[in-house]
């Protein structure tokens, strides 16, 4: 992260719990974000995504701005460098870099732990997040389209994906 933002990407720990969670709610809430209609527990979300490639954007007092987790996409061992992610930045502090940080930190994490695709599914009015991951190598694979209704309306996602020009 910038100095000039006096904000830094840490790993997330459960003493950020209280403050991912409601980041994640107000994404809920938006609309835009997810299929999910409620943030999950503390426990569920910390036993869903991966210790090792999940960060935090904290303020100079401590606050999270943003989150960033991956999870496995299977048990299987052929998909051992597989991962799926999420990133949200709290409303209040977009517009920042905070999303470019936090993913710039899940993808030098994943590198170094040989996995060589990060994917994710995306709305596709939610331009921001297309044009973020694009920024940082992410591709468009294709749209599953009409694929779940979300508060009465079908949505379609569009699927994203990067792959490691390091890991071989």
């Amino acid at each position: 992260m910038s100095g000039a933002l006096s904000a830094v990407v840490v790993p997330l720990a459960a003493e950020h719990a209280d403050q991912v969670l409601a980041i994640y709610q107000a994404g809920i809430d938006e609309g835009n974000a997810t299929f999910e209609t409620n943030a999950p527990s503390w426990e569920a979300f910390d036993a869903a995504k991966l210790p090792e490639h999940r960060f935090a954007v904290l303020d100079e007092s401590g606050a999270v701005l943003g989150w960033v987790a991956a999870s496995r996409v299977s048990d299987r061992c052929a998909y051992t460098g597989v991962v799926e992610h999420s990133v949200y930045v709290h409303p209040a502090a977009r517009g920042r870099g905070i999303a470019s940080a936090l993913l710039k930190a899940l993808i030098d994490s994943a590198e170094q732990a040989g996995i060589w695709t990060i994917q994710s599914g995306i709305f596709p009015e939610n331009a921001a997040s297309l044009t973020l991951h694009q920024c940082h190598g992410f591709r468009i694979i294709g749209t599953r389209e009409r694929i779940g209704r979300h508060h009465g309306v079908w949505r379609d996602v569009v699927l994203v994906e990067r792959r490691s020009s390091t890991v071989v």
